[in-house]
Order: structure tokens, then sequence, then C-alpha cells
């Protein structure tokens, strides 16, 4: 008889049993690792529950059109959230469709407004989003700066008035696709606690940059500036992992590896972590970003945001795109791009098994898993989330369907 598959954790302090997914697989060997380290247990190919990308897509869709979002709206946010899926950072995709229903139901987002400029030079603009759908705002800004850097070689343009925006590296893609290189920065609600701070003062403000090469290859970078972006804290939850020492603090200021404890004190650690290992650089980004996205657009800023989850208060976030036409300067630029890319590709890995990746190539590898296996693997919370929201808002369902696959390691 087939066994429910599931995964282990041996750590210092627990070892806890948690079920993968839906599917079922035969448990064939746990290991246990050094004091203190976690280990995953290993098991053979077996039923997996596999949403198709079409239907994933579909689903968002329908979703959003039932709250009475206009379909162009509901198609550019839809197919945020989607690319994030597809990316393999499925903290910004599936995962946050519910939240964004939710501001539309509460009136917390407008769905149908549409981003205004307010000031405007040849190479920078000033947007107003109108408490509109973040996705919204930056694709249209984006699509500006693109129009400004191609008309005058640099586009800058920042945004106030918008709502979360989904993956940062989505709008840097937009210029890349243009031949162009992009920038896009946000502040968010406050969860990083600064260095040598007890209070969550900065977001988790990500910033991305993506850049052209050659034969289609380029540069993204996409990264919160704090340790992780919270959407790795509610993923740890759904899945019931722990996290690792070094993301979270609790309500103490101590390190916290029990998600539902670090989402509730909602304290990041800035990227690096403690003042030793360098964390005031996180701490420095984070405000590169604000200074950027929240203090030059007039938007809300640092403890000024409102708190993650409130509803009683708009958002009225702050963004920052930035596009540069690579033409406006030294010949040349994608093809040594692509020889700095491939140099580091080649370079001798510390370990055989673990190759040099340049930024973008992690998110090209999990794509080409996706279209492998005929769509995404979403944990069994997120179907359940799923298909209770499609009951409330009377659309189809999320369909999926069972394929023997090897066990997800992502």
């Amino acid at each position: 008889m087939a066994l429910r598959c599931y995964r282990l954790f041996l750590t210092q302090n627990q070892s806890v049993l948690r079920p993968l997914d839906r599917g079922q697989g035969e448990l064939l060997l746990i290991t246990r690792p050094a004091v203190g380290n976690e280990t995953k247990c290993h098991y053979s190919v077996g039923p997996r529950l596999i949403t198709p990308i079409e239907e994933a897509r579909r689903f968002m869709t329908d979703c959003f059109l039932a709250v009475g979002t206009p379909k162009e709206h509901a198609e550019i946010v839809s197919e945020n959230l989607f690319e994030a899926d597809y990316r393999g950072h499925y903290s910004h995709g599936m995962n946050r469709l519910e939240m964004y229903i939710r501001d539309i139901q509460h009136n917390s987002s407008d769905a149908k407004a549409v981003p205004c400029i307010l000031k405007e030079t040849a190479a920078t603009a000033l947007v107003d989003g109108k408490n509109g759908l973040g996705a919204v705002v930056g694709e249209r800004c984006m699509a500006l700066a693109i129009k400004k850097a191609k008309e005058v070689g640099i586009g800058f343009v920042v945004a106030r008035g918008s709502n979360h925006f989904g993956i940062a590296g989505k709008y840097a893609m937009q210029a890349i696709d243009e031949g162009l290189l992009g920038m896009s920065f946000s502040n968010t609600s406050p969860f990083m606690t600064p260095t040598r701070a007890k209070t969550a003062t900065l977001g988790t403000n990500p910033l991305s940059l993506g850049a052209p090469a050659t034969k289609g290859d380029s540069f993204v970078l996409d990264m919160a500036t704090t340790a992780v972006a919270v959407g790795k804290i509610e993923l740890a939850r759904r899945k019931q992992e722990p996290i690792p020492e070094g993301w979270a603090l609790n309500d103490q200021g101590m390190p916290e590896t029990n998600p539902t404890i670090a989402y509730k004190s909602a304290k990041l650690m800035p990227l690096g972590g403690t003042e030793v290992n360098s964390g005031y650089k996180g701490y420095g980004l984070g405000m590169l970003v604000e200074i950027f996205s929240g203090i030059l657009s007039g938007s809300a800023y640092g403890p000024h945001i409102r708190k993650w989850g409130q509803a009683d208060k708009l958002a009225n976030l702050g963004h920052a795109f930035m596009a540069i036409d690579p033409s406006a300067f030294e010949p040349g630029f994608e093809d040594r791009l692509s020889d700095l890319l491939n140099y580091a590709r080649n370079l001798e890995p510390a370990d055989p098994a673990k190759p040099v990746l340049a930024h973008g190539d992690k998110e090209r590898q999990h794509m080409e898993k996706v279209k492998k296996d005929g769509g995404f693997r979403y944990v069994e919370n997120q179907h359940s989330t799923n298909d209770k929201l499609a009951k409330e808002l009377k659309v189809k369902p999320m369909e999926s369907k069972t394929v023997n696959l090897p066990a997800d390691d992502d």
C-alpha cells in the first residue's frame, strides 16, 4: 500500500514530520544531519498534484474579474503573479492572490483606478497611482520610463498612491524586452528591524536590475533588502516548516525559527543579519530603496506605511522605475555582459554538484522544470485556500491533475 509522502525535519531541538502535498509516495530513507542543521527525507517517484500552466493563469484572472476588476487590469495583475510562480518565486505568485482580492473587496485598493502623471520632464515623471493595483501602476510607469529612455537615453519615473506591485524583477524584464537596462524599487509595510534596533521601521524594500546580453541571455537581479522576503515566511507557514535562524526576530528581539511566531512579530533582519555580519549594509540598501520610492515620490514611507494586513488605512506605497538605453553609451554592451556572465558560469565550483550561476539562471531552470512537469506544484494549503476562494467568488475551481514525478526539492 502506498504511503502518504512526508518531509522530516531534524534539528537540534525538534524532529517534526510534515505532510508534503496531496500526492502519495514511498518514504525511502532518512538521514540525520550534524546537530543544528536541517535535512529532508528522500522519497520515490510518485503521484504529484500539478496545476497546468494556463489553468493557473485562468483561475487568477477569473478571481479578479469576479470582484469587478476591468479585464485589462485583471490580466496585468494575473500575469505578474503568474510570472512569479513560473520563475520559482512562489511567495509572490498565487500566494498573493487572496490578499489582492481582499484589498479590492475592502476598498483598500481600487481595481479600476488609472494612474496619472502629475509632473514630467523629458527624462523624468512623477505619477499618482490613484490607489490602483500595484502591478497596473508598475506596468504603466515602466512603460513610461522605457518610452523616455528610447527618446533621450534614460527614463526615471516614481509613483505614489500605489499598492503591492508583485515581483520587482517583472519590471526590469519589461525593459530587457525592449533592449534596455531596467531597474525597479518599492517600499513596503514595515518589517525590517534596523541594525541595533528592536522596532521594525523599514519594509522588505525590494529592488531589481535587469540587463540584456546576447542571444536572449540576460542578467536579472531581484532581491529584498531584508534577509528574506516576508512571503518566504508565509510559505514556511503554509508548509508547516521551520525557517532558518537569521531570517527573523521574535517580540523580544531574538532570532526566531518558528514561522508563525516570526510572522506575528513582523520583524525581519536586514540583509546580512547581525551587525557583526554586516547587516548594516542591508539596512543601508533598505534606506536607498526608501529614498527612491518613498521620499522622492511623496508616498508614505518607513514607519508611516500601514502595517502588513491592515485594512483601515490605504497603503500609499511608493515605487521607482528606471530604464537606460545602452546605445547611449559605449557600443558592445551586450557582448561585454555576455562575456562576464559566461566567465562567472564557467568558474570551477566549490561543489562540483552545484555549478556557478548568474542571476536569472535559477529562475530559467525553474521555468524549464515547470514546462517539463506540465505545470505548477502548489502546496496542499494553497489548493485548499484556492478552493475556498473559488466557492466564495463563484468561479470555476482551479483544476489540477495527478502526475508521477520525483519529489520537489524547491
